[in-house]
């Protein structure tokens, strides 16, 4: 394995600490989703980082990322992914990668909580290019 030595440049700042219980949920694609570590939140600029908690019977939507790649890592719990059409189980201390371009959906179709860890990256443009959603979220489908 080789490394590359960068030259010495202007200290470096990390950012602060982010706790779960600090940042709101967002729930427009399903579940409980909670990004952590962002551009926003510390200055990340290669991508960000962060939850989701899937209740019972909960989704997330299918989606895909036309400019990331995702890694999902199930801490706990046993869900059904959909990658591009086929379907697997990702279960506890299981990962997947989730390739640029690939639609992907997750369902909790157990009786159990399923929370995990998951990273996208590089960053979009802009935020809002990072998503295409590919079905209505699960907020829309019951509001008229």
């Amino acid at each position: 394995m080789t490394t590359i030595q960068h030259p010495p440049s202007a200290k470096v700042r990390c950012g602060p600490t982010v706790h779960r219980a600090d940042t709101p949920p967002n729930r427009r694609r399903g579940g409980d989703i909670r990004v952590l570590l962002s551009p926003a939140s510390v200055g990340a600029t290669a991508g960000f980082m962060g939850t989701l908690t899937l209740e019972p019977g909960e989704v997330v939507t299918e989606h895909w990322h036309p400019y990331s790649e995702e890694y999902l890592y199930c801490q706990s719990g046993d869900v059904l992914v959909t990658l591009d059409g086929e379907e697997r189980r990702l279960t506890t201390e299981s990962a997947v990668h989730i390739p640029l371009g690939v639609k992907h959906r997750i369902v909790n179709d157990t009786a159990a909580t399923a929370t995990f860890v998951f990273f996208c990256g590089p960053l979009a443009p802009r935020p809002e290019l990072g998503h295409v959603d590919t079905e209505p979220s699960p907020g829309s489908l019951g509001a008229q």
